[in-house]
């Protein structure tokens, strides 16, 4: 690819043309230029295309071959689908962008962790969840030692997914394609979690499907206590039933030398903290969550992971989340499920 000017904005393009790409789009378009899209609806590529005054495909292939110029491609398609198209935009010389999960097998994790690597581009992964003002003060305290040695851990993440949400969607709930409550809904927590915290050494799993049988193939709760390797123990609480909307999103820190709650529906507030000689002070007001509707999704940073890259194109800076980063959340959340499904050869959760 030509070397850019300075006064030359990045190119993008976008892979799949759902809610999540709007965001992607609204960034890239201030930041860059979007110069192509790609959906197997074509109806619905044409329709990002006038908002957006980009080309349009309903073939990845013939986009990959056509747009040669495109610095990076935004892997916005169903979980199950990341891996394949972030291979495929690799290959053909693009640096990626994929949004989370990364995918939901970590033998995938690992095919786009060699594809980045074998051909020299960049894979960058969607975890906007790091970057929210509390999640930052917090993660700097620890770094600090001011919260001690950490010997608790509690991950509650209570939110409501209707039927009206699977029904409208063509991969939402499907095994194949979506994978699973705790890829779609709460892999940025599982990652905040091992982020914070570091990795686990031994864990017990309970998962079921309440209210969801005749909607989606897995869980839509569960259960976890966890014991990390530096010997501090945790659990993970995860349903969505709460009642008629979202209700709490909380990552919970006991140290011998503080405490402290980050709390609200996403992880947006810092609820509580009481340390021996230090306090978080001047944290920026969060912004605003993902707006789906009836739903809200997790906080949307976008911009900053955005702007990281524009970074690393420009050789200002490092990639904030890497592949493998990204597959960390998702090696864990795959036991968890490998572990509840051996126990009775079933890929369902009965209640």
């Amino acid at each position: 690819m030509e070397l850019k000017t300075l006064m030359t904005p990045h190119t993008f393009a976008i892979i799949g043309c759902g809610r999540i790409a709007q965001r992607h789009a609204k960034h890239i378009s201030t930041m860059g230029k979007l110069v192509a899209v790609c959906d197997i609806r074509a109806e619905r590529a044409d329709a990002f295309g006038a908002t957006y005054g980009c080309r349009t495909y309903s073939d990845l292939t013939t986009m990959l071959a056509a747009e040669q110029e495109v610095e990076v491609v935004s892997v916005c398609t169903p979980n199950g689908l990341h891996a394949e198209h972030s291979i495929a935009a690799l290959e053909a010389g693009h640096h990626v962008l994929c949004e989370k999960p990364m995918a939901i097998s970590t033998s995938d994790c690992d095919r786009m962790i060699d594809a980045s690597l074998h051909t020299g581009r960049h894979l960058f992964v969607v975890k906007q969840n790091r970057l929210n003002p509390p999640v930052v003060a917090v993660k700097n305290a620890l770094a600090m030692g001011k919260l001690g040695r950490i010997t608790n851990v509690q991950l509650n993440c209570f939110w409501n997914r209707n039927a009206e949400y699977y029904k409208e969607s063509d991969w939402k709930g499907g095994a194949e394609l979506d994978g699973g409550t705790l890829y779609t809904q709460f892999s940025h927590f599982i990652d905040l979690l091992l982020w914070m915290v570091g990795e686990v050494e031994t864990f017990q799993y309970y998962g079921a499907n309440f209210l969801h049988r005749d909607l989606i193939d897995f869980e839509d709760s569960g259960v976890v206590i966890l014991r990390f390797l530096n010997g501090a123990l945790g659990t993970i609480n995860y349903t969505v039933n709460s009642f008629a909307k979202n209700m709490e999103g909380s990552l919970t820190l006991f140290g011998d030398k503080g405490t402290v709650k980050i709390g609200g529906q996403y992880l947006n507030v810092l609820e509580y903290q009481q340390f021996e000689d230090y306090c978080i002070v001047g944290i920026k007001e969060s912004a605003p969550a993902n707006d789906y509707g009836h739903y809200q999704g997790s906080m949307s940073n976008h911009d900053l992971v955005y702007k990281n890259i524009l970074d690393v194109l420009d050789g200002h800076s490092t990639i904030g989340v890497s592949g493998i980063e990204g597959r960390k959340s998702v090696a864990l959340i795959e036991q968890l499920y490998r572990t509840a499904r051996n126990a009775d050869g079933r890929t369902a959760y009965p209640a």
